[in-house]
């Protein structure tokens, strides 16, 4: 009797026996992708985008604990910034052929007044957050915090550990972190707001402009490299030195190991993988 793939019946073999024909439709590498080097450079910014808006938080926070910048200066900054960033990302909307509604203008106003409400009500429990706790051990928990958020942070891609709301709960936590060791309740309101505007809308706002024209996510990319460097130069060189090195190995060399990488993949298909269940639900929203 010659042997068939079906286990409801005796053909007079083994359970674990399979024949040459077993192996026919076996497939290797059936979903890798092709990648090119310099698509692969320029996708990379989306990293470096978010590691320098990171830093120039972080150098933000050093000005305003020396006190080289003023609270009520980072504030009206903060708010400049912010309603500046709102026209641009309603320009990119117009752009890509979205409807923008003026009632949304309003929304977006009465929401930003309640979280600056909020938040400044709470600054003074904020400020006093973490007295008892060592000020070492407050920046250690914040280079923990900002490592776990850039690390999950939502660069496009799909991937099990992407998670949106873990990113910038990590952030906001990190950013609590060091606005209990400033000196005053306005710095501590000041630099919270300027956390929210840093990890939550400007990743919005880039993600719009980038989606905009090619040439504006490489200008994006380029600007926020180089004002990262440059504000950290003014607070370390040694530290700015090192930005510079994790900019030029995240953007040029990664991408290389990648491609470089590629041929010794080894992904097989065949008969013997579990069956994919596809959603009913899936299935009509693709038809």
């Amino acid at each position: 009797m010659p042997w068939r793939k079906v286990l409801y019946e005796d053909q007079g073999y083994p359970d674990n026996y399979v024949d040459s024909s077993f192996l026919e439709q076996m497939q290797k590498n059936l979903n890798t992708r092709s990648y090119d080097y310099w698509n692969t450079v320029y996708e990379s910014g989306a990293v470096t985008d978010h590691i320098s808006a990171t830093c120039l938080f972080v150098v933000t926070f050093v000005y305003l604990e020396a006190g080289v910048l003023s609270p009520k200066l980072l504030i009206l900054l903060t708010v400049a910034s912010c309603f500046l960033g709102y026209i641009a990302y309603a320009a990119c909307a117009v752009h890509l052929g979205e409807t923008v509604q003026k009632s949304h203008l309003w929304i977006v106003i009465r929401s930003a007044v309640v979280f600056l409400l909020f938040t400044f009500s709470l600054s003074p429990i904020l400020y006093t957050l973490t007295e008892s706790v060592s000020t070492d051990t407050i920046y250690a928990m914040t280079v923990f915090m900002f490592l776990g958020n850039i690390l999950v942070f939502d660069y496009g891609t799909t991937a099990a550990i992407v998670s949106e709301s873990m990113s910038f709960n990590l952030a906001m936590f990190g950013s609590m972190c060091l606005a209990s060791r400033l000196t005053t309740v306005l710095h501590t309101f000041s630099i919270v707001s300027f956390a929210v505007e840093v990890f939550a809308l400007w990743p919005e706002l880039r993600r719009k402009v980038q989606a905009t024209h090619r040439g504006c996510k490489m200008g994006v990319s380029c600007g926020s490299v180089l004002a990262s460097v440059y504000a950290l130069w003014t607070v370390s060189t040694v530290a700015a030195v090192l930005l510079g090195s994790v900019h030029f190995v995240v953007t040029f060399l990664c991408p290389r190991w990648l491609i470089q990488l590629q041929p010794y993949k080894n992904n097989i298909q065949g008969p013997w993988d579990e069956v994919n269940i596809v959603d009913k639900m899936e299935v009509r929203k693709m038809l």
